[in-house]
Parts: C-alpha cells; sequence; structure tokens
C-alpha cells in the first residue's frame, strides 16, 4: 500500500529567540496521517536530530533544554538538514507546531517548499477555550490525551518528546474539524478566550466594560488587539466569539 499522506508536527530546541542572531540546535518530529476509517492517528516513530547552531549555545538556554556545545560539536549544520525533515514529498499536507510562529522564524519557505502550517496553540484557544492555560504541557495534563505514553512525552523542552505531545492535540484537534480550518485559524491571530492582563485579568471578554476593550483594541499585541476587534465586532453585530465545534462538523 502506498505510504499516506501526513501532516508533520515539528518542534526546534533552538540557541535563542530569533535568527540570524539565534540557531537551532534540534529537531524533532511525529507524522500524523488520515486512516482509512477517516480518522486522524499518529503514524510511524517520528525522530529527533542534533543541528550544529553556528554559535555557542548560552548557558540560560542550556538550562532549558540541557543540550550542551559539546552534544552538537559534530552535528550538521541546518541548512544540510532542515529540507529532508521539514519537506518529505509528496506525502506532506502541512507542517505543524505549538507557537507555529516561533518555528516558522527559522522553518523559512524556501526550506519548507512553501508548506502551509497549523498552530496548534492557536487552534487549542479556538476549540478548547476552558483550559486552564494553553502550554503544550499544561493542555496534556488537562486534556489526557487517548495513547500519550508518559515516559515517550519526557523530558520536556526536547524537540522529539514536545512533537510526540502535540502531534497527539494535533490529532484529536483533526478528528474535529477540518485541516483547511486549522490552517485558517493558524493564519490569524491568537483568539484569546480570557483577558490576560490588568484589572480584567481572567474575565471573558464579554465581561469587560466598552472603555476597558477600546483599550485593548489599541495595544501592540497582535493577540490581545484582534482578540479585542473581534469582541467589539460582535458587540456592533459581527464578528464571532468560541466557535461551536460540533457546528463545524455540520
Amino acid at each position: 500500500m502506498a505510504a499516506p499522506s501526513i501532516i508533520r508536527v515539528i518542534d526546534l530546541e533552538t540557541t535563542g529567540q530569533a535568527p540570524p542572531a539565534h540557531g537551532v540546535c534540534e529537531i524533532g518530529w511525529q507524522d500524523v496521517a488520515l486512516g482509512a476509517d477517516e480518522r486522524w492517528a499518529l503514524h510511524g516513530e517520528g525522530g529527533a536530530l542534533y543541528v550544529h547552531p553556528g554559535r555557542p549555545i548560552p548557558a540560560l538556554t542550556q538550562a532549558i533544554h540541557h543540550i550542551r556545545d559539546e552534544d552538537v560539536a559534530q552535528a550538521p549544520l541546518w541548512h544540510d538538514v532542515a529540507r529532508r525533515v521539514l519537506d518529505p514529498w509528496p506525502r506532506r499536507l502541512a507542517l505543524a507546531a505549538h507557537h507555529a510562529d516561533f518555528e516558522q522564524q527559522f522553518c523559512t519557505p524556501s526550506l519548507t517548499h512553501g508548506a502551509d502550517w497549523i498552530c496548534t496553540w492557536k487552534c487549542a484557544l479556538r476549540l478548547w477555550p476552558e483550559s486552564p492555560s494553553f502550554s503544550n504541557q499544561v493542555l496534556r495534563y488537562w486534556r489526557r490525551p487517548d495513547g500519550l505514553e508518559h515516559e515517550r512525552g519526557l523530558p520536556a523542552h526536547r524537540a522529539f518528546p514536545d512533537a510526540y505531545v502535540t502531534a497527539h492535540h494535533l490529532r484529536d484537534m483533526l478528528n474535529t474539524v477540518t485541516a483547511d480550518q486549522l490552517i485558517a485559524w493558524s493564519q490569524l491571530p491568537g483568539l484569546l478566550p480570557r483577558v490576560r492582563s490588568g484589572p480584567d485579568r481572567g474575565k471573558g471578554w464579554d465581561e469587560i466594560d466598552d472603555e476597558a476593550l477600546a483599550a485593548f483594541a489599541r495595544e501592540r499585541d497582535p493577540d490581545v488587539r484582534y482578540t479585542a476587534e473581534q469582541e467589539i465586532a460582535r458587540r456592533h453585530g459581527g464578528g464571532t466569539r468560541r466557535p461551536d465545534p460540533q457546528a463545524l462538523l455540520l
């Protein structure tokens, strides 16, 4: 049988927040595929590769992922490894990551062959707004996805375990709404279910007054600004909040 089409979940460990000042020191991946039963499931074993970042790894970053300079000293450079992981042509339908905006800084269109992306963080905001937080690990323990092997998803902040955990979130999203819907949501700023700063912190956006909402609509943070704009539109008869996953299936 022909190998199925996949969405490849990836996770990067890096020396810092953004290129060119920082580089990749590890990439991990786990595939999700649509089965004959029309249900999405994890596919294959996934994997991880060390990458030489082209610069020393700062101690502050080593303390997060515990990858040392000596671990990557003999590893290939990013441009020598990226394309074969990011573009398993012709099987790949899209790439996915939790907070995909971060990965996309390093995984440029020239390396991904112009792939579509799914951001599981942005999609979780819309599908599971009741979650106490939306980090990969909080979602893991709040949702407890079926089939997630606890030890295989550890340690956190390493490329394969994080990709493996994210893949379980993506699988469940894909079995709720379409891949096209997830891609579309991922191209927008995050739609925050609750106010996350100031005196209204923790409230739903529909609970705050018009003056506070107008102030949030002027925020520099694109997620805050977008969410406030959507709530303003809703109050004036347009826009939507918290789409119903069941309705999206109809």
